[in-house]
């Protein structure tokens, strides 16, 4: 994947009065199936070669600080990834890293492999009783991320510009994506065929700091396997300079979706 991350500082001033129960908690995948409902779930391939709709069963762990209000949160162990079709043989997979943080990727399938075309991520933070949520939006205009051809340690270059609700002006993330190889992971009871990329990016703009990760794809649907990477983004705010921290890992444990 060639990146789309616009990490979240939220700035003081943001907050709204909510009950404590808002606190980060795992996401289950019933909760993620009630939110999708039943009418958007076709339960299998649609000939596009794109994943079959529905929720999808992911593990993993993480943890997301921030420096300026001193914060912190974990994501995990459960995190549910939602697959919705969209137009023009497309797709949405958005990942649940817990009850206060979201991510979602839109791709899109064309001669040349797939593409990420942009995407969204909502974050809230508890500070006592008081909520501070943001969201930001991302559009990649040059985004290949499962090429149809490839070489070992073929390298492209990315870019993303990303939007963020509580800062102004535009952060652009900017850097190399290079495949790694193919091989094999364990999805369950299964072994599966993959193709590891790793993806190293800079933050300019409105936000700075450096995205870096590795991305496992499916071969055959574009359909994201396993995930690692650290973030680390710098954003100036009205009390000073404040820094966004996030590390973690998610990988699928079934190939077929739960609902």
């Amino acid at each position: 994947m060639a990146g789309g991350v616009v990490a979240l500082v939220l700035v003081a001033g943001a907050a709204v009065l909510v009950l404590s129960q808002d606190r980060a908690r795992p996401v289950t995948v019933e909760e993620a199936r009630d939110r999708l409902g039943t009418d958007a779930t076709d339960g299998g391939d649609d000939g596009l070669g794109r994943p079959a709709e529905g929720v999808y069963r992911y593990e993993g762990t993480g943890t997301e600080r921030l420096s300026v209000p001193p914060l912190s949160q974990d994501q995990g162990p459960t995190m549910p990834g939602t697959v919705e079709h969209l137009d023009d043989g497309c797709w949405s997979f958005r990942l649940d890293y817990s009850t206060n943080h979201w991510q979602a990727w839109d791709f899109c399938l064309d001669a040349d492999g797939v593409h990420e075309r942009g995407g969204s991520t909502w974050q809230r933070w508890m500070l006592g009783t008081t909520a501070l949520t943001n969201l930001a939006s991302f559009t990649c205009p040059t985004s290949l991320v499962v090429p149809a051809e490839r070489e070992d340690g073929q390298r492209w270059t990315a870019r993303c510009d990303g939007t963020n609700e509580m800062v102004d002006g535009t952060a652009v993330s900017t850097g190399t994506y290079e495949f790694v190889g193919e091989e094999t992971l364990a999805v369950g009871d299964d072994r599966v065929a993959v193709l590891h990329f790793r993806s190293e990016r800079e933050m300019s703009g409105a936000q700075e700091g450096t995205d870096r990760a590795d991305w496992w794809f499916a071969p055959d649907t574009g359909m994201l396997v396993r995930n690692r990477r650290r973030i680390e983004v710098r954003t100036d705010t009205p009390v000073g300079a404040s820094t966004y921290r996030e590390e973690g890992e998610f990988r699928l444990v079934a190939l077929e979706p739960a609902g």
